[in-house]
């Protein structure tokens, strides 16, 4: 470790990141630098994080916010960090991965390195002719409802390194930039689009993994309407929850 830094952060994962975030493309944030761009100086810009982030001087810029339509109507914010910021989540990500992944069910499918909708889909697809009732839920407004200090009290429970909190907490208060360039400061919720978000995620999975069957798939609607009380009264999460007739 560098003795006039303050968190040891390797120089090579910062490489690596950088080879994540640019495989992974994406568009450039409220500094209008592409990915092209940030590599044309690859060095200096990756030294650059290295060197705050190592020092603990690294603070993330506006996320730039894209309104989503929705199909149930409204819109949705999406937050696009810039190609600097999404580097620096990726090291984050990075170390914090493999304290977090084996906390999640075999059953989880969101976010999850080497797991994807259509395996979901499949396990579904192979269950349903063994089980007579499926219980279906979102955690409404998730990505705008996460309360900041309950997730950093969770993931605080899943890493010693004290620089991953930093900066969780810091790009949890991000201010979104607007289209017409106001900024907006927020106490909750985070930006749907950066790297980090099984770490933001984490809190709401794992009180619904806590509160309901392994495979979340039941034969006794009794069963279902006691699950559903459960979960509406968690403390920091707000769900849909919907109970099919036969």
């Amino acid at each position: 470790m560098d003795k006039t830094k303050s968190y040891e952060i390797s120089e090579d994962i910062v490489l690596e990141a950088f080879k994540r975030v640019k495989e992974n493309k994406g568009a450039s944030g409220v500094d209008d630098e592409s990915i092209a761009a940030f590599e044309s100086d690859l060095l200096n810009n990756l030294y650059k994080i290295w060197n705050r982030m190592s020092s603990g001087s690294y603070f993330p810029p506006p996320v730039k916010a894209i309104e989503i339509p929705k199909k149930s109507g409204g819109t949705r914010i999406l937050g696009i960090p810039t190609v600097l910021d999404r580097v620096a989540q990726m090291v984050t990500k990075f170390y914090l991965e493999p304290q977090l992944e084996p906390l999640f069910h075999l059953d989880s499918y969101g976010y999850r390195p080497g797991k994807s909708a259509a395996d979901a889909l499949a396990a579904t697809r192979k269950r349903c002719w063994r089980y007579n009732w499926l219980l279906e839920f979102d955690i409404k407004g998730l990505f705008d409802n996460i309360n900041h200090d309950l997730l950093i009290e969770q993931v605080s429970m899943h890493t010693n390194k004290p620089w991953i909190i930093l900066y969780i907490k810091r790009w949890l208060k991000a201010p979104f930039q607007m289209a017409d360039g106001t900024v907006n400061e927020r106490t909750k919720g985070t930006p749907q689009g950066g790297v980090v978000r099984r770490a933001k995620l984490y809190h709401g999975l794992r009180i619904i993994r806590h509160s309901i069957h392994s495979e979340c798939l039941y034969s006794d609607v009794h069963l279902w309407q006691r699950t559903c009380a459960k979960l509406r009264g968690q403390r920091g999460v707000k769900l849909n929850l919907t109970v099919p007739n036969r």
